[in-house]
């Protein structure tokens, strides 16, 4: 069996005109099939590298499989025609930094800007903190891994690279991260909290493996992914609800099973921050009226420079790459802040939003194609735009002032969440198409590169705040926090993946592994959850350094048979 396996489609579109299901290769590409371009067919682009390199740019160009699917950079031609052969090492070293910083990207995005907008929505909606932590605060903390799943998704030929994250995610999350909470700070685990997430997860698990076994995902069982959410959602607010019933308070104090809270003078003290950083003698002795002017340049300024001189030198360095990419956000995204008295209004860049967010997402959807187009071929959209965001911004202006923020604030925060959103997109979109493109070189499947450095990308962040916060003292918030978020990413990754792919004529997608490694993601991920559900309870939920040392033990082995499968070194004897 060659690269591409058991897939072969003349294209997507073909099949979904004669009717046929949408076929959603979880190996390697699609490959039409053929044996030589010369002949009229078209060759997996997978197939690039066997050839000589004189021919890799005609290849690449004639080719369709190599054309990537949205996206503002074409990394194949990158590669195989704009460096030359000997250069390709330069190439992918170029390609290896972009992709971290696209990470950076995404880390940020999500952490200051999604995340807070999300948090506004559910206060001005006045949703209790379970409902918006199992809700509004799942979709920040999983909106990297889930735009990414639904981005692969969309293009059959990279589908591979969404399974490969969801569970090699999930396998990361529940073993390293989890093991190093244990290794950092044994601790209490809450019992019913854990017992509850695992036993949805591993349904959720279990769906997704009778998924891949049968081959396809209906609209009902894509449907039945949301709704298992809906109903782990409806589940975890009944048990807090019957607690606090039964304790007869209206806010229950933490028991053993309950995961602790920060109180904000501990929420200070994690972070880092004292009543010394932001103390009186920063504040003016009498209240004084900022100009416009000033309002602005404060606000667009990304740093604050007492805490550039607390800093070690490698916090410094990382800011500066994170500095051009949260200027940028700051001028097109808003962000509302319930926990501030102004619930951050900045008059002057509240109306630069009205103008740049809109901007923002028309001319980031579809890649520009929407936003390029010309209305009757005379006026592009992205001029309109422009005319219509310059007039509400100059009213709005006009009838507010720089001290009150207008009664009709809270709809920044849904501006916010929607022009954050979209830069995520983005950036997932060049996410997924430098990820194919690396997989092209190396002659790795999206696979092997879901598991490993998407997954890895997308919970390096959860990595550092949940063994962070188990240092602190919070281990099993933490610990929740493994297990609690994944259930999301899964569920809503998967489900709304294949629900956005299908058509009013097109209602079944297929999902046909060609390689050992789909079957032996998915087995490692139901194992690791078997042993921690039992394992766990055996030990009375008391979790210490054995616990942790086992877990990465795991995750290594799985790791080491994972990468000998994608070598072929393990591999299925065919008579």
């Amino acid at each position: 069996m060659g690269p591409a396996g058991v897939l072969s489609l003349a294209g997507a579109s073909g099949a979904q005109a004669a009717g046929t299901p949408l076929l959603l290769d979880l190996g390697h590409t699609i490959s039409p099939g053929g044996d030589d371009l010369s002949h009229g067919r078209a060759l997996d682009c997978w197939e690039v590298r066997k050839h000589n390199s004189s021919e890799w740019c005609r290849f690449i160009r004639s080719n369709p499989d190599c054309r990537l699917e949205g996206g503002f950079l074409n990394y194949l031609e990158g590669v195989f025609c704009v460096f030359p052969p000997r250069l390709l090492p330069l190439a992918i070293t170029l390609y290896a930094l972009w992709l971290l910083y696209l990470f950076i990207i995404l880390g940020v995005t999500a952490e200051k800007f999604f995340c807070p907008n999300l948090s506004a929505i559910s206060t001005n909606l006045k949703l209790s903190h379970n409902v918006a932590g199992v809700t509004f605060l799942a979709f920040g903390n999983g909106a990297p891994d889930v735009f990414s799943a639904v981005v692969a998704f969309s293009d059959p030929r990279t589908a591979g690279l969404a399974i490969g994250a969801v569970f090699g995610a999930g396998v990361f999350v529940t073993t390293v991260v989890a093991g190093g909470i244990a290794l950092v700070k044994p601790f209490t685990a809450a019992s019913r909290p854990f017992l509850r997430d695992v036993i949805f997860y591993m349904v959720a698990v279990f769906l997704t493996f009778m998924v891949l076994y049968f081959g396809r995902i209906t609209l009902g069982e894509a449907l039945g992914y949301l709704g298992l959410y809906v109903f782990y959602v409806f589940t975890v607010v009944l048990c807090t609800w019957i607690h606090r019933r039964q304790r007869g308070e209206g806010l229950a104090p933490p028991r053993p099973w309950e995961p602790e809270m920060l109180t904000d003078a501990e929420e200070q003290e994690s972070l880092g921050t004292n009543s010394g950083d932001y103390g009186e003698e920063y504040r003016p002795l009498l209240p004084s009226q900022e100009t416009s002017l000033r309002i602005l340049t404060t606000a667009l300024s990304p740093l604050d420079y007492r805490k550039w001189r607390r800093k070690p030198w490698y916090w410094r360095l990382f800011k500066v790459f994170r500095v051009p990419v949260e200027l940028v956000l700051l001028l097109t995204v808003p962000v509302v802040d319930p926990d501030k008295d102004d619930l951050n209004w900045k008059r002057p860049l509240n109306c630069l939003h009205i103008l740049t967010s809109p901007l923002l997402c028309v001319l980031t959807l579809k890649s520009g194609a929407y936003g390029l187009y010309q209305i009757q071929g005379v006026f592009p959209v992205w001029g309109l735009v422009i005319l219509v965001g310059s007039v509400l911004a100059i009213i709005i202006f006009i009838t507010t002032s720089n001290e009150q923020p207008p009664k009709y604030h809270c709809v920044f925060a849904f501006l916010g969440f929607l022009a954050s959103a979209m830069w995520i997109n983005a950036a997932a979109t060049e996410l997924v198409n430098i990820l194919r493109t690396l997989g092209i070189i190396f002659q790795l499947s999206n696979t092997v590169l879901g598991l490993t450095l998407l997954a890895w990308g997308n919970s390096i962040g959860d990595t550092f705040s949940d063994l962070t916060m188990a240092r602190q003292g919070y281990p099993r918030m933490a610990f929740s926090a493994c297990f609690g978020g994944i259930i999301f990413n899964i569920l809503v990754g998967v489900g709304l993946g294949c629900l956005l792919q299908m058509t009013s004529s097109q209602l079944v997608v297929k999902l046909e592994p060609d390689s050992l490694l789909v079957w032996v993601l998915a087995g490692a991920l139901g194992l690791s959850l078997v042993f921690s559900f039992v394992s766990v309870p055996a030990q009375c939920f008391q979790l210490g350094k054995a616990y942790g040392i086992c877990l990465i033990i795991y995750y290594l082995a799985f790791l080491c048979v994972a990468l000998l499968t994608e070598f072929r070194v393990i591999h299925l004897s065919t008579v």
